[in-house]
């Protein structure tokens, strides 16, 4: 997988559309989970893109500290179904935090996990922190990297 990190503006419009179609494949269709998806900050984030074939199969956003949440943060981590096999997410990962560290000289890095994938976010060094709550009717709960 190749893997490039790019501002909105650096998007082409159809890296944009695949990049939305992905999103709205596992988060709203996958997931069963009617929510608004493009929520205004994806012109502030940072977008690390993982690509296979001419085709984005894997995707995070990044902040900086401020422009989400306290910290720099990490979100919208995901993979095309079929392409969940072969360590992609884990290298989209491994590709979001090295971004944080290039771009936005952090290391402290926040983010809002399914609970279903708190151990995948471990294996990164994420710990859990505080309760579960409910975010768009699915489990999840903080986690940190320092």
């Amino acid at each position: 997988m190749n893997i490039n990190t790019k501002t909105f503006q650096e998007l082409s419009n159809l890296e944009l559309y695949q990049i939305l179609q992905l999103r709205s494949e596992v988060f709203v269709v996958e997931q069963n989970c009617v929510y608004q998806d493009m929520d205004d900050k994806d012109g502030k984030a940072l977008h690390v893109i993982g690509t296979k074939d001419n085709k984005i199969i894997a995707y995070a956003r990044i902040f900086k500290p401020g422009d989400y949440m306290d910290h720099a943060c990490i979100g919208r981590v995901v993979v095309k179904k079929p392409m969940r096999v072969g360590g992609y997410g884990k290298e989209i990962m491994l590709a979001s935090i090295k971004a944080i560290e290039d771009n936005f000289k952090e290391t402290t890095i926040h983010l809002s996990a399914q609970t279903y994938l708190q151990k995948f976010y471990e294996e990164m060094d994420f710990k859990a922190v505080g309760e579960t709550y409910l975010e768009d009717d699915i489990p999840h709960i903080l986690m940190i990297k320092e």
